[in-house]
Formats: C-alpha cells, structure tokens, sequence
C-alpha cells in the first residue's frame, strides 16, 4: 500500500473552524473516487472528531489548536488523525461506551458514530496531554464487500 497523497492542517480550535475542516477533508476524499454519499460520511466523522477537540479538550477555550493529518492510499482507503494538546481523556474505556459524556448535555454517540462509518479507528490519550483519534476507511473493501 503505497502512498498516493498526504496533507496535514492545523488550525485554531474553535467552532467556526469545523467547516473548514470538513470542506478540506471532503475535498481530499474525493481525489479517491468514491461517491458523494462515501465523501459526506467521511465529512461529518471528521466534523465529530474536531467537534469533540474543541468542546471537550479545550473546553470552549479559544487557545487551543487541532491538527488533521490525512493520507490517501493508492488501494482507495484514507487515513485520517485528528489530535488536539487538550486536557485528554481521564477514563478512555468509559469514554468509548454509547451514551457516555462527561458533558450531561450531550448525547455521548461520538466515538460510536465515528466508528460505524469506519473500518477502523484507534484513540490515544493521555491526561493533559492531548487525545489522537486515528480513523481509517478502505473504499476498495467496501466497494468489494457489496458485490459480493
């Protein structure tokens, strides 16, 4: 698997800037081939994995800065991470069961939604130091499972 293109964004953490990460991944996707469909779903898994980097690890704080690194593969699958230098995770186990969120405002469906649009999908973190949210789609798999 040999890589065919990568990009990295880094950009404040604050909410005005979840569109642009979406615009940006969306465009990027679509040098994949995949359909309109494929690209929203991988746009609005992004726009959660930022969302959760500003409300959750910078806490609403304008300071903080959210990095997007992606790489497309020359088999059709995407590679995306998305970390933040915010206040982490304490309870990562926790954190990755539906309907939990240490905000009780919130539906806690994140991490749920994230990885049902995936093929995979790993999350790093550690207290004060930041959470890395790695997500990886192959659109040859898919593609390959729904003829079969």
């Amino acid at each position: 698997m040999n890589v065919k293109n990568n990009a990295r964004l880094e950009f404040l953490g604050i909410a005005e800037n979840v569109s642009f990460a979406r615009s940006c991944i969306g465009a990027f996707t679509a040098q994949l081939d995949c359909t309109l469909e494929d690209i929203e779903e991988i746009k609005l898994v992004v726009s959660e994995a930022v969302s959760n980097s500003i409300i959750h690890g910078y806490g609403g704080s304008r300071d903080g800065r959210v990095v997007i690194e992606a790489s497309l593969y020359d088999n059709r699958t995407i590679e995306i991470t998305v970390l933040d230098y915010g206040c982490g995770i304490e309870d990562l186990e926790q954190a990755m069961k539906p309907s939990y969120s240490s905000d009780p405002a919130r539906m806690g469906l994140g991490f749920t939604f994230m990885k049902s649009f995936m093929d995979e999908m790993e999350v790093i973190s550690k207290p004060n130091e930041g959470t890395s949210v790695r997500l990886k789609r192959s659109f040859l798999l898919r593609e390959q499972q729904a003829y079969a």
